[in-house]
């Protein structure tokens, strides 16, 4: 889009028309002390002086082989993804209210939601949220209004730290109890509370903050069993080839959550990204956010518009069915086209490659003197190395030689000083595993007891 300024000429023209004497007029509502102050910004650079500063920071970046996870993830996206959500027709859209403007924008995501329900296997998803632990707070909140008000949401131990976070301060600030549920110490894994509940909804992370996976069908069953709802928290690329949350159990699990990220959208130093949200068609009248539907119109020409719930459902305060139920329409686009692009079958290449590369490397640390792995059990491709020095001073050793070994647990006040969590994706070749080994072999000699 072409930046076109305007000029002393047609400010004044403007302010003229609409009656004010100057711009400040436009915030007279604002209290006087809360204003605009000097921001004491310093002169703008010119082109050829900001090109050569970009330049030199660009040039002090160390590339890094990524093996940390927790969360967010490094993949291979295809070119074509951001070659197509690039183009100016997309990359400024966002779903508009009157919908008949924007058919494109519309069937695209009619399309994400369509992908999304085949890899969850439930029957509605919507626009998209801000990011996975928002989505898991909407689910909560969406959970409480289907089995009542007042009832508190069961949180696995071992749920991503920063998630928990998210949900205090979503459900914290409103009194919703929040009860903790541990997980086994040898294994990582949730262990099933004891006794009986008045939740309204028990949380199962597939996989949870140690990159194990969970007892999905037990604790799915031992859900319902109870009158709760299970609402699965899922990486959708591993559902290419783990059992899909629709079918967990004997009901299958009531809402899934997750971050799109995996799905095409870079790191970025932390965003954007964005949450999903799907469930039953049973629940759909509570389900926070837009929903596109295909229909025709009265002369049966095929068409989309958003579906089922008005824009006043989610401004009406304290009765909304939410307040922060935007769609992150431009990380849909490139998560839509990263789908289509890559299909079913390339889906399952990438996390069955994934898996294989992390089984390697895990392989291959298991010969270095004094590492052990704490957790035994099935994993995607994540899992936590035991180190025999601080895994804050071998993290910090190997980025000297550009490796990112992972995230030490004992950041997020989980494990042991030794804790490494270490990810694997496809874009980790043989060498690069190979060079993971040796450089922490001759970090863990160097480092002194």
């Amino acid at each position: 889009m072409p930046y076109i300024p305007h000029g002393p000429d047609e400010v004044a023209q403007m302010q003229a028309a609409i009656g004010i004497a100057d711009l400040d007029a436009l915030f007279d509502e604002v209290p006087a002390q809360l204003g605009s102050h000097d921001l004491l910004l310093p002169l703008g650079l010119g082109e050829m002086a900001l090109r050569r500063e970009m330049e030199e920071r660009a040039a002090a970046n160390i590339p890094l082989r990524c093996f940390a996870g927790g969360g967010a993830y490094a993949h291979h996206i295809p070119a074509i993804v951001w070659e197509i959500a690039g183009r100016g027709e997309l990359y400024t859209a966002y779903t508009p209210y009157q919908a008949e403007a924007s058919q494109g924008t519309l069937q695209i995501l009619y399309e994400y939601q369509s992908f999304l329900t085949r890899l969850t296997e439930t029957e509605v998803a919507n626009a998209s949220l801000y990011d996975g632990a928002s989505a898991l707070a909407e689910a909560c909140l969406m959970a409480l209004r289907l089995r009542g008000e007042g009832k508190a949401i069961l949180v696995p131990e071992n749920l991503l730290p920063a998630w928990r976070q998210v949900l205090d301060s979503i459900l914290g600030w409103q009194e919703i109890p929040l009860l903790g549920v541990p997980y086994d110490r040898q294994t990582g894994r949730m262990r099933l509370p004891e006794g009986d509940s008045d939740s309204a909804a028990l949380i199962i992370p597939q996989i949870n903050a140690f990159g194990g996976l969970e007892a999905v069908d037990t604790l799915t069953d031992w859900a319902h069993a109870r009158r709760m709802l299970a609402i699965a928290v899922v990486n959708p690329l591993a559902l290419a080839i783990l059992k899909a949350p629709g079918a967990w159990g004997r009901q299958g699990a009531d809402l899934v959550v997750g971050e799109g990220q995996a799905l095409g959208i870079p790191l970025s130093a932390g965003g954007p990204f964005f949450g999903f949200l799907t469930c039953r068609k049973a629940h759909v009248r509570q389900m926070p956010g837009r929903l596109v539907a295909r229909t025709v119109d009265a002369q049966e020409r095929e068409g989309f518009c958003l579906t089922l719930q008005a824009r006043e459902q989610h401004i009406r305060r304290g009765k909304a069915t939410s307040n922060i139920c935007t769609n992150q329409g431009l990380m849909v686009t490139a998560a839509t086209v990263h789908m289509a692009a890559l299909g079913g079958d390339g889906l399952r290449r990438a996390a069955v490659t994934c898996h294989a590369q992390a089984r390697r490397l895990r392989d291959l640390l298991a010969d270095v003197p004094g590492t052990r792995f704490p957790f035994p059990g099935p994993f995607f491709h994540e899992f936590v190395l035991r180190l025999p020095r601080s895994a804050r001073a071998v993290r910090d050793a190997l980025l000297e030689r550009g490796i990112l070994a992972g995230i030490c647990l004992a950041d997020w006040g989980m494990g042991e000083a030794g804790d490494l969590l270490v990810c694997v994706t496809e874009l980790a070749s043989d060498e690069d595993l190979l060079d993971y080994r040796d450089a922490l072999l001759v970090t863990l000699k160097d480092l002194p007891a």
